[in-house]
This record gives structure tokens, C-alpha cells and sequence, in this order.
């Protein structure tokens, strides 16, 4: 990377902050996702309200995501990232409380809480981008969501997820009550560790990286920049297909594994298996983004999104056609490691695509895009499995999959970066 030797330490600083923040958020909200619809159904009574824990997540993520762009442009992404681990904390705390209490009342703000966290935690990506150079910038991105692999992995693991939940009926509380407990501990630790360690000159040190690496020919770069609305980036073929790759591999991915915990249920599968499922799912997600990162600075981010495309399209495809533990598990891998493609490239094409000064408020429009989207595919993802099955809720993950592709086609795939651009 070319730029001066003195930032280094502090971007090894920052990065590492960020890796070990996506650690610990990552396995807070993969615990909790492995119970909130069990929890949610047995708190209600109706299972075909399975997806509403998801959609409250998300319609949280959604609003901070919404929020948080104009914050960070006034107190800086360090504070911007504390907020969010307290807010998760606080809100997977409140969230235990109410399933204790068997409260729907308290439980369902409290989702919304903890999807405000988790919302806010997830622009760490966006974090590593700027300090690094622009033919770097997928392999960052890929580092910090590379983070998300041990703490998912773990906060799904069975290991993890039976004894939690054993821990809380040995104190006569609702056994889901237990995984949203050390949800909040996780994040509360996630929020300390980025208030210490992101104690570093942010803003400097993304300006002198620009500076040392002048390969930017984005007119928004400019000092004279018209500042652009949501709408008037989405003008912008790469920005499209950076957004629409995204917004619909994330929404693409809920269809597909959102209701995957109450197939599984529905047909006699243990907590166990659900919890194996879901861990190879975060493999998928999480394990290979390095070598997505890679390809995506060396290939190019839009071939490597028709890639996630195809690969997500092909779990979607798989998952309904055996109800056979490691062919579901193998499906979810699929679809995971298809989302990953789509999520990091996308990523890297949008902070592309963006000038300096609107990356903070349009990133996280973006990302309240996306989870919109995704909230609208987990609430209609629980009717439509308790209407029309399972098969149809796959149907409908594969068509919106595979979306990006004619967006893509219609940009045009680009040319591959060149291999000496890797640096």
C-alpha cells in the first residue's frame, strides 16, 4: 500500500479493531438468530408470523442504517460504531427480559433495538475501505466481514447455542431467554473494545491514503461536487448494480434461510441440526470472503457479483429438494458464500462509485435499502412457508437472486483490473 510508513501501525490498528468488532457482534446476533423465530412462535402461538423477530431486526438496521449517515459525518465513525454495541447490547439485554417474562410487549421493540446495533456495525466494512487504496478496497472490506466467520461459527454452534440454553432452564427461565443474555455481554465487549482501539485519526489518515494513491477519476472527488441524493446515485451504472446487488443478495439469502430453522422444526429436525445448518451457512458467508475480496481487486467487482448471483440462485435451487440434514446444510453453504460475493463486491463498487464527502450519508442509505428489503422478504418469507411451503419461499429467493445479472449485463461486466494494480 502506498502510503507513508508512519499511518501504518494505525491502519493495522484500525483494521484489526474492526475484525475482532465483527468477531464479537457476529457471534452475538448469530446466537440469537439461531432461536429468535422458535422464540418468537413459542411467545405468540402463530407460526406463521415466524419471520417477524427477522423483520424487526432488520426494520431496526433499516432506520439506523437511515439515521447514522449524518451522525458519522459529524462526531466520525469511531462513535458511530460505539453507539451501535451499545444499542445492541441494550437491546438483546431488553430482549431476554422480555422472553423471561414471556412478553411479547418488551420483546418486540427490543428486536428493533438490536437491529440498530447490529444495523450500525455492520458499515465497519465501509470503515476499512476508506483507509485503504481503491485497488485495495475489496480485500479490505473482505477482511472485516472474514471477521464475522469465527464468532458466527461459533455463536451457532451447537456447543454453544444447547449449553446457553441448558444455563438458562437451570435457573428456571425460558430456555431462549439464555442466547440473548450473552448476546448483550458480546456487545457491550464489542463497544468497549472500538471506543479504545479506533482512538486514531480517521479522517487524516483516509485523506493522506487518497492523497498517496491519486487513482480516483470520480468527479465527486472534486472540491466543486454537486452533493447527489440517493436517487441521483442510483443514475450511475456501477452504483446500480453495486445497490441492486446487495439489496437483492441479502434480500435473496433471507427468503432463503430466514425460515430454514421452522422447515427444518416442522419436520422433525432437532435444535442440533438447526444449529449445524445455520453454522455451515455462516461458513458460506463469512469463510471465503478473503478469497472474494482478492478476486474482486483482481477480476473485477461486477463479475465477481454475477458469480454471487449464480452461486445463491443455485442454493436456492438445492435447498428444497431433500430434507436430508447435510444436503439442506450444503444448499445453505451455497447460498451463503453466493450472498458473500455479492456483499463484498457490491460493497467495493459502491465506495467506488462514491466521492469522499457523500460516502458516509449515501453508504448508509444503502445499507437502510438493503434491510428493508430484507425485512419485507422475512415477514412474507413466514406466511408464504406457512401458506405454500418451503418450495415456493425457494422459488422466490432464486428470481430475486438472480436480478443483478441483468443489471450487470445491462452496465456492462467491465474488464478485469490488472494483476500489477494489486499492489
Amino acid at each position: 500500500m502506498q502510503t507513508s510508513n508512519s499511518d501504518k501501525p494505525a491502519i493495522f490498528r484500525i483494521t484489526l479493531a474492526l475484525f475482532l468488532a465483527q468477531c464479537l457482534s457476529a457471534a452475538a446476533y448469530s446466537t440469537t438468530a439461531t432461536i429468535n423465530n422458535l422464540a418468537f412462535i413459542e411467545l405468540s402461538g402463530f407460526k406463521a408470523l415466524a419471520g417477524v423477530p427477522l423483520t424487526l431486526v432488520l426494520m431496526g438496521s433499516a432506520f439506523a442504517n437511515y439515521r447514522v449517515g449524518g451522525f458519522i459525518q459529524r462526531r466520525g465513525r469511531r462513535a458511530a460504531l460505539v453507539l451501535g454495541g451499545i444499542l445492541g447490547a441494550l437491546g438483546a439485554l431488553i430482549g431476554g427480559v422480555g422472553i423471561a417474562l414471556s412478553s411479547l410487549l418488551i420483546y418486540v421493540p427490543a428486536m428493533v433495538l438490536l437491529g440498530s446495533g447490529r444495523g450500525i456495525l455492520d458499515q465497519s466494512r465501509y470503515a476499512a475501505a476508506e483507509v485503504y487504496p481503491s485497488n485495495q478496497r475489496a480485500r479490505a472490506i473482505s477482511i472485516v466481514v472474514w471477521g464475522s466467520t469465527i464468532g458466527s461459527v461459533l455463536g451457532s454452534s451447537p456447543a454453544v447455542v444447547v449449553p446457553i440454553t441448558n444455563w438458562a432452564r437451570s435457573l428456571n427461565l425460558n430456555i431462549y431467554s439464555g442466547p440473548l443474555f450473552s448476546t448483550s455481554l458480546l456487545f457491550g465487549v464489542a463497544a468497549i473494545m472500538l471506543f479504545v482501539l479506533l482512538a486514531v485519526d480517521l479522517i487524516g489518515i483516509s485523506k493522506r491514503v487518497a492523497a498517496a494513491n491519486p487513482i480516483s477519476k470520480n468527479p465527486q472527488d472534486q472540491p466543486n461536487a454537486v452533493r447527489r441524493s440517493f436517487v441521483d446515485v442510483l443514475r450511475g451504472a456501477d452504483s446500480r448494480v453495486a445497490a441492486i446487488a446487495m439489496i437483492c443478495g441479502q434480500a435473496a439469502m433471507v427468503f432463503a434461510m430466514g425460515v430454514i430453522g421452522v422447515h427444518m422444526n416442522d419436520h422433525g429436525h432437532p435444535l442440533t441440526d438447526i444449529s449445524i445448518v445455520m453454522t455451515v451457512h455462516v461458513l458460506g458467508m463469512f469463510a471465503l470472503s478473503p478469497l472474494v475480496g482478492l478476486l474482486g481487486d483482481w477480476l473485477g467487482r461486477k463479475p465477481m457479483i454475477v458469480i454471487g448471483a449464480l452461486l445463491l440462485g443455485s442454493g436456492c435451487i438445492l435447498a428444497p429438494l431433500s430434507l436430508n440434514t447435510p444436503w439442506i446444510a450444503f444448499a445453505q453453504f451455497f447460498v451463503g458464500f453466493g450472498w458473500s460475493c455479492c456483499y463484498v463486491s457490491g460493497s467495493a463498487l459502491l465506495t467506488d462509485a462514491l466521492g469522499a464527502a457523500e460516502r458516509a450519508r449515501m453508504q448508509s442509505t444503502n445499507d437502510a435499502a438493503i434491510n428493508i428489503a430484507s425485512a419485507a422478504g422475512s415477514l412474507s418469507g413466514g406466511l408464504l412457508l406457512s401458506a405454500f411451503g418451503f418450495g415456493v419461499v425457494s422459488a422466490i429467493g432464486l428470481t430475486v437472486a438472480l436480478i443483478p445479472l441483468f443489471f450487470v449485463m445491462q452496465a456492462g461486466v467491465g474488464r478485469p483490473r490488472k494483476i500489477e494494480a494489486m499492489g
